[in-house]
């Protein structure tokens, strides 16, 4: 896991890399500024409310807000357009690390739109129930990181061993490496709680579990 950890990071910070990497932050980062502008427009006609103190709240109370859902929403975010470049990334990762193994075989557009998509929209539900507990009980952050290991590890390895193997045939060999896959998981999970970082970590998950995906399958054979 290790390995696998610094080879991730050194394919990031790769020249080949970093364009992909600064597409999709940079749509992310689109996404919210566009946001929090039309937040401000909103807000602009709090005006009309004949308390400045009650103007005041609201302003902090939305900005409070939109930090917040900054927070918890950027990694589902960032994972819907990361979508756009999984595979990408996938088959440069094996080209550069695997040059002597079977290649993977592309997935279609729709495909890794989809995977981006659902992952997001189940990163984001689990966020959203798991909120409450981060606010009002100690174990709340320990329990999001536990909830997100689990979705990344479960989604990035079947993204990456479905390149070689049909989703039925990806899903068992996760289940039968459920421990390794799952711990592996733990890593990414960490990185996205801190902000700024969190929005590479769709990028790093990808080739980290494509790293993971061939060490399982190598000690499978």
């Amino acid at each position: 896991m290790f390995s696998a950890f610094f080879k991730s990071l050194n394919d990031l910070t790769s020249p080949e890399f970093r364009g992909v990497l600064l597409k999709s932050i940079g749509l992310t980062l689109a996404l919210f500024i566009g946001v929090l502008v039309g937040v401000e427009v909103l807000l602009s006609f709090v005006t009309l409310v004949p308390w400045p103190w009650l103007q005041t709240v609201i302003a902090l109370g939305t900005g409070l807000g939109l930090l917040a859902a900054f927070f918890f929403l950027m990694a589902p975010v960032t994972a819907l357009f990361a979508g756009l470049f999984l595979d990408w990334v996938a088959s440069r990762v094996e080209a550069r690390h695997y040059p002597h193994h079977r290649k993977g075989k592309a997935l279609s557009t729709l495909t890794a739109l989809t995977f981006g998509v659902k992952f997001a929209a189940v990163s984001l539900a689990v966020n959203i129930v798991v909120l409450p507990l981060v606010f009002f009980a100690g174990f709340g952050i320990a329990l999001l990181v536990l909830a997100n290991a689990y979705l990344i590890s479960r989604e990035y390895f079947e993204m990456a061993a479905t390149r070689f193997m049909s989703p039925q045939a990806a899903s068992a060999l996760r289940k039968a490496n459920f421990v390794k896959i799952y711990v592996a998981g733990l890593v990414p999970a960490i990185l996205a709680l801190i902000p700024v970082v969190n929005l590479v970590v769709p990028l790093f998950a990808t080739s980290f579990f494509v790293h993971i995906f061939k060490s399982v399958q190598g000690s499978s054979v």
